[in-house]
């Protein structure tokens, strides 16, 4: 298996606008949310193959807003790997809870958010209704909610 490499994007470097409009659609929502958050990068021999961002919301508390593995690499552990160096990376830097949302249709992003330790704690009814362009099916199920999870550190 090949040695995946998780670090904090460099200032100069380019975002990965690939990986992250593969997680989040709206191109508005990105540009807002970026300038505000750290972005982190897996490589595999120098060549990025997912990403995450960490958002700081109110005292102590982040929000893991975008994770995104390459088509190409799904299914290898990948997404894991980045959903654990985010809760370590808060953890370090002295949050004490760490907040994701995903679409009630995500089943497998359900499963491994629950898996990594975080508990759901309440729904964002029609939130893709309204933050989407156009309607969202995943795995055969309109994503309309907005599951909100969480974890203390």
């Amino acid at each position: 298996m090949n040695t995946i490499n998780i670090r904090k994007l460099r200032k100069k470097e380019s975002l990965p606008y690939d990986l992250l409009y593969l997680a989040d659609e709206s191109v508005e929502a990105v540009a807002e949310y970026i300038p505000r958050s750290n972005c982190y990068v897996a490589t595999i021999h120098g060549q990025v193959v997912g990403e995450y961002v960490l958002l700081p919301t109110r005292p102590f508390t982040v929000e893991l807003v975008n994770v995104a593995v390459a088509e190409s690499q799904q299914g290898k552990g990948i997404g894991k790997q980045l959903v654990l160096h985010a809760i370590e990376t808060a953890r370090t830097h002295g949050y004490r809870i760490i907040e994701v949302g995903t679409g009630n249709a995500g089943i497998g992003q359900l499963a491994l958010y629950q898996k990594c330790g975080f508990q759901i704690y309440g729904v964002d009814v029609d939130f893709f209704k309204w933050y989407c362009p156009h309607p969202i099916v995943e795995n055969g199920i309109p994503c309309l909610h907005m599951i909100r999870m969480k974890m203390e550190l």
